[in-house]
């Protein structure tokens, strides 16, 4: 069984930022495979089905960003899932708007959603789906920025990331990992 969750903060406020990637992926996702009717359970909106013949969960924590890791705490020790079948899916500065970046492990590159999951699972070992959103411009600072819509035009640009996540699930549940990031990185 996998658990993908997309990383993001709940409420009005924050639906459609930048910041929010990950939930709208994880909705995207969702809606592709017809999951089927969205719950909530251990502070988290979540749904359950299959990718490829596998068992997958996913799920938007209804906490705020930096709790992100009790929330994906909860779903492992409850439906005991391995941290190697953990995906998480968050926005990143660092890429340009729409680009994919795929790894197996790492830090939390400053990412204060990662930084909670890594600590509650005392484990760096988990795949992260890197969604970019860029850098703001001159004069924009990085909350504002990241707490901001995207444009019209990366509206476009993040409608096909979503549809390569989807194709990146497929991978990984078919496949693994590795092809996964030969194939998007």
């Amino acid at each position: 069984m996998k658990l993908v969750v997309g990383l993001g903060n709940p409420g009005k406020k924050y639906a459609g930022t930048r910041h929010n990637a990950g939930y709208q992926a994880i909705k995207v996702v969702a809606d592709h495979f017809s999951f089927g009717k969205t719950e909530n359970k251990y502070d988290a909106l979540y749904v359950a089905g299959e990718i490829e013949g596998e068992s997958v969960i996913l799920a938007q924590p209804c906490s705020y960003m930096n709790k992100s890791g009790r929330v994906v705490r909860k779903f492992i020790d409850y439906y005991q899932i391995d941290v190697n079948d953990v995906i998480i899916v968050y926005d990143d500065l660092d890429l340009p708007v729409g680009k994919l970046r795929i790894r197996k492990n790492g830090s939390s590159g400053g990412h204060n959603g990662i930084k909670s999951i890594i600590y509650q699972l005392g484990s760096r070992e988990f795949c992260r789906i890197r969604v970019g959103i860029g850098r703001p411009p001159v004069g924009l600072n990085v909350t504002e920025y990241v707490l901001g819509p995207f444009s019209r035009q990366e509206k476009k640009i993040m409608k096909q990331t979503y549809q390569d996540i989807i194709a990146v699930l497929k991978i990984i549940c078919k496949e693994d990992y590795q092809t996964a990031m030969n194939k998007y990185n």
